[in-house]
């Protein structure tokens, strides 16, 4: 196989890779009897809660808070169930593909030039990851100030329904002896906790290779309790303020597909709230449609102010990730996140492989995130990304042999990450992505680990453990350098990245999907997740975070749904008590 064939190789493995980030389950649809299309909806309605965001957290959160209350769940998306897109493995490259208004994932591009993308589903991320299932460090937790016990309790809870032990096949047990033999110690087996070294982490995926999603967790609701609206776009919290020493949440306004307007409101009650759980986008940018946030940034949008919170929006992180593809001699099996090594200086070492992500025959091939067929050019300014260059470049595509497919690739992604950015609106819709910056790398520490996150990698390649699958002939600088080749990003690019690991981590750098903050605790939120400076509003989600928990956050997000839903139940329950 010659080079040129190799680099293309590699951008349909790597791709393939984002690809199975996004890939939700083929399930039977569950029998939900509380989920409708908003559509259905009566034009004014009450609860105990609402709870915005049908996702990660939100699914959990809802699912407890029914227990003993009556809840609005409003999910923007549809339903994971039932769509080809989302639940077959062969087709899951189609959903990236997919930039209708409809698709389960939306586009966006952050300032930065790097592709990203939002959940736009029931069960949110956790339905578009590649399934990886770790908790976060012990000392996470007490840094945040979490009850330990609840903690654990609400961890448990989750894992009876979404995590499993991953079969463990070729290329992940190379990767895992490679990762011991360089250093990454020590090897701590099956776990879902968090602890250096290297382990196996579980997954969402069951033995049957079925996605469990935090849509399943909806399994625990009262259906009694919880009315689940799909397809229900909220564009404001409303506020009473006459009166009222602060302003207080009331209720919503949301559209339906139709685009007909319906509001809902809060049962009168003093333990009644409306929780933001909309994601690390989502949730600041619904806080400041409704009139909190910046004064001066709302002003500009004509939103009235309802509290001038010049943090909401602050501290957007993207955990950054760079990875080596390693073109393989041998054939491959198809496997997604199941390997971590958990390094001492603040770098994850994790890796994925497959014959043919992109789907295999008899399914068409798609390079789904780095596709042509939604203009993934990105050696070709945006504005020269013509039907017909898109064309050629599917074409050449298609041409490539079934060896252009073998192989895999090592990734590390930085934790934390220090450096930081910032979010802002740049519309009064709420469909409308928001414009955020994260300055990946704007931190040395953060650059700092990615350059020995990549040089563990190179070890990793180099070692006798993971000598299968690499090509004698293809020294490590080759691939670091055919690597920086794949348009991975719209960051102009240098040649000889090999020479210069810095370079190559800033030249390289992708999303790994855990980005966070802008609604963070002590800034924006109180610890017990209630929004600073008005009452009967909280939010629930990744963007309270300052820092991505654990190697893979998802865990800790479905956690702090049931965790908060149990500990605002409990509150609930005492009020109650003591009338």
């Amino acid at each position: 196989m010659d080079l040129g064939c190799l680099r293309l190789s590699f951008v349909a493995t790597l791709a393939t890779f984002l690809f199975f980030h996004y890939f939700c389950a083929c399930q039977k649809a569950p029998n939900y009897s509380f989920m409708h299309n908003a559509t259905a909806a009566q034009p004014v309605s009450y609860y105990d809660y609402i709870i915005i965001g049908g996702g990660t957290a939100g699914c959990p959160l809802a699912a407890t808070l029914s227990q003993n209350a009556s809840v609005l769940l409003l999910e923007r998306g549809g339903s994971p169930y039932g769509n080809p897109n989302i639940t077959n493995l062969g087709s899951f490259g189609a959903a990236l593909s997919d930039l209708s208004s409809t698709s389960p994932s939306q586009r966006f591009i952050s300032e930065d030039g790097v592709i990203n993308s939002r959940a736009r589903v029931l069960g949110g991320g956790s339905c578009l990851n590649a399934g990886f299932y770790t908790r976060a460090a012990p000392y996470y937790v007490r840094e945040v100030g979490w009850d330990e016990r609840l903690v654990n309790e609400s961890y448990q809870w989750v894992e009876k329904v979404v995590a499993f032990e991953p079969p463990m096949r070729q290329w992940q047990s190379a990767v895992r002896d490679g990762l011991v033999e360089v250093g990454v110690l020590p090897y701590n087996g099956f776990t879902y906790d968090h602890m250096y070294g290297t382990k196996i982490g579980g997954t969402i995926f069951d033995q049957n290779g079925q996605r469990h999603t935090a849509a399943d967790l909806l399994e625990y609701a009262n259906p009694n309790g919880l009315t689940l609206l799909k397809h229900a776009s909220v564009h404001k919290v409303l506020f009473r303020i006459k009166g009222k020493a602060r302003p207080q949440a009331h209720g919503v306004v949301f559209r339906d597909a139709t685009g007909a307007k319906h509001r809902a409101y809060l049962k009168n009650g003093p333990k009644n709230e409306i929780i933001v759980s909309a994601g690390a986008l989502g949730s600041p940018q619904l806080l400041m449609l409704s009139g909190v946030g910046p004064a001066d940034h709302l002003k500009a949008h004509n939103i009235t102010v309802v509290l001038d919170q010049p943090l909401v929006g602050q501290g957007m992180s993207d955990n950054p990730m760079n990875a080596i593809f390693v073109p393989s001699p041998v054939p491959v099996e198809v496997s997604l996140i199941q390997v971590v090594g958990i390094t001492q200086f603040g770098s994850y070492i994790e890796a994925a492989s497959g014959e043919n992500f992109a789907g295999g025959s008899p399914s068409p091939r798609d390079y789904g995130m780095f596709s042509p067929k939604i203009g993934q050019l990105s050696k070709v300014p945006p504005k020269q990304r013509t039907p017909e260059a898109i064309a050629e470049a599917i074409e050449n595509m298609k041409a490539l042999d079934d060896p252009a497919f073998r192989g895999g690739f090592i990734l590390e992604k930085v934790m934390g990450p220090v450096s930081t950015g910032h979010l802002e609106l740049r519309t009064r819709n709420p469909n409308d992505n928001p414009s955020v910056t994260f300055n990946y790398f704007k931190e040395p520490e953060d650059l700092q680990r990615c350059v020995q996150g990549i040089s563990t990698i190179e070890k990793i390649i180099e070692s006798k453990s993971f000598s299968k699958f690499k090509y004698e002939s293809m020294s490590v600088p080759t691939l670091v350098n055919m690597t920086a080749s794949a348009p991975v990003n719209l960051l102009p690019r240098h040649s000889n990245t090999s020479t210069s690991l810095e370079q190559f981590c800033r030249d390289t750098v992708m999303t790994i999907w855990h980005y966070h903050g802008g609604c963070q605790v002590g800034k924006v939120v109180d610890h017990d997740y209630k929004v600073l400076g008005v009452d009967a509003l909280r939010v629930i989600d990744g963007s309270t975070f300052y820092y991505s928990p654990g190697t893979n956050p998802q865990a800790t997000v479905m956690m702090l749904g049931r965790y908060m839903g149990v500990r605002i139940l409990s509150e609930r329950l005492a009020s109650n008590d003591s009338k």
